[in-house]
């Protein structure tokens, strides 16, 4: 499965990408606004055990961005279950050497259009820190519209932050 997204491609993490995932993904800058799930320093076996898990998730995903075949970030869907299952939680990171260049509000759009086309979704949120406005701006260009501030509702390294509630429907 590959969706072409202008500026870059999405596919399924493969074996192959296990370098440059951890060199892209090693980053503290962006660690520091994901989920503790993301791991700072991301070591290899980080990234081992991270392909083996989303390499062969069905429905897909998560998905590496890639340029001309390099994965450069990762940009994944959340399926919600039961009375949510027509919701998804989109979330997004880059290397930090790609950043600025438009391609991960292409593959924001990417993955929308998969998910209400492929997936069936009526909502995609998202929630960025609300001190992340690159983030934010990447939605906002994707028309995603803020619903709310959830204040201190999440717990990074220790410090407290809120969280903006972004959304769009199909």
């Amino acid at each position: 499965m590959k969706i072409k997204c202008g500026r870059c491609v999405l596919r399924r993490w493969e074996t192959r990408d296990l370098q440059s995932l951890v060199e892209n993904a090693n980053n503290y800058n962006i660690a520091c606004c994901m989920r503790d799930i993301f791991p700072f320093p991301y070591t290899k076996e980080d990234g081992k055990t991270w392909i083996e898990m989303v390499s062969n998730e069905e429905p897909t995903s998560n998905l590496a961005i890639t340029i001309d075949e390099k994965a450069i970030g990762g940009i994944g869907l959340t399926l919600g279950e039961d009375v949510e299952k027509i919701s998804a939680e989109v979330g997004y990171w880059l290397g930090e050497k790609y950043w600025g260049m438009g391609i991960t509000s292409s593959a924001l759009n990417g993955i929308i259009n998969y998910g209400f086309n492929n997936l069936g979704l009526k909502r995609i949120f998202a929630k960025p820190l609300e001190h992340n406005m690159t983030s934010r701006r990447v939605l906002e260009k994707n028309g995603f519209k803020l619903e709310g501030i959830l204040n201190q509702s999440v717990i990074k390294w220790g410090k407290i932050y809120n969280q903006a509630l972004y959304a769009t429907i199909e």
